[in-house]
């Protein structure tokens, strides 16, 4: 395991203070605020810590309030809302300074099994013949803010844009990209820490691909762009050690608002989540 997914790993892993309150450390990627899949991947630690084992989440619904201050700690408080025969629920919300910045309702279940379908995965490219995000940057002339550069090549999972846009100069696209990803080293065979290692990825370049249609970017000045809401739902054991491709698409934008969908697959073509996520896509004057 690299030095930088061991850092992960610590981050989700959370400080036990009560029964039901956790604590964990924010860490800052560069952007001035805590990543939004930071937050959300503690929370859904906090909750598995207070759930069997045998049962492991199925979906989540999430929103976020305020954004996180990098230099401050967050406390999860978990409410046990409840544990029946079958399913699990639990409800997280996270405070910094007083005040409630996220919230988390996830549901668990122990194994059933059951009617089985799914959606086709596309035909894409093997992430090894696909530069590497690091790869991208690095060659890059034009110049990236240093945290970009630096961030790149220290990130605890390794992205390859199946399709790529270009940040510093946008054009018109359609609103869909696909990615591969997977962590940059082996995890062990826990399947809540590939869940919340997960919900953590799937954060990246989701809400941004709502903004390719209409030729700007997260870098494009007087631009606003936040998280509001994510929801995931988990189908099938997976293990994100392992390439995951992550097809994104955006249905809708209205309101200053954008909405994406995503599924995920593994490499053998098995739908092992789905998510969604609305962001606000505010263009300041």
């Amino acid at each position: 395991m690299s030095q930088v997914l061991d850092e992960l790993v610590q981050l989700l892993a959370l400080e036990k203070l009560e029964e039901n309150l956790f604590r964990g450390q924010s860490q800052d990627l560069g952007w001035g605020t805590v990543f939004g899949g930071q937050v959300l991947g503690q929370a859904l630690s906090a909750a598995v810590q207070t759930v069997p084992a045998e049962r492991h989440v199925h979906s989540l619904q999430a929103y976020f309030l305020r954004p996180g201050q990098v230099d401050k700690p967050i406390v999860y408080d978990v409410d046990r809302i409840r544990d029946g025969g079958s399913f699990t629920t639990r409800r997280v919300v996270a405070i910094q300074g007083g005040h409630a910045i996220f919230n988390l309702a996830a549901s668990f279940q122990t194994h059933e099994e059951g009617f089985e379908h799914q959606d086709v995965m596309p035909e894409v490219p093997a992430p090894e013949t696909i530069p590497s995000e690091a790869d991208r940057v690095a060659a890059e002339t034009r110049p990236l803010p240093k945290f970009v550069r630096e961030r790149t090549r220290e990130r605890p999972f390794e992205f390859r844009h199946v399709t790529s846009d270009d940040i510093l100069a946008p054009k018109k696209l359609p609103p869909a990209r696909m990615l591969w990803l997977k962590t940059r080293g082996e995890l062990p065979d826990d399947p809540a820490l590939h869940a919340y290692l997960l919900a953590y990825a799937s954060d990246h370049a989701f809400i941004a691909t709502a903004l390719l249609p209409h030729s700007v970017s997260i870098f494009t000045p007087k631009m606003q762009i936040a998280s509001l809401d994510h929801v995931m739902w988990f189908h099938h054991p997976f293990r994100v050690d392992e390439w995951l491709l992550h097809v994104m698409e955006s249905p809708a934008a209205a309101g200053a608002r954008g909405l994406v969908r995503g599924r995920v697959f593994s490499r053998d073509g098995k739908l092992v989540a789905s998510t969604a996520q609305e962001g606000l896509m505010r263009k300041r004057e």
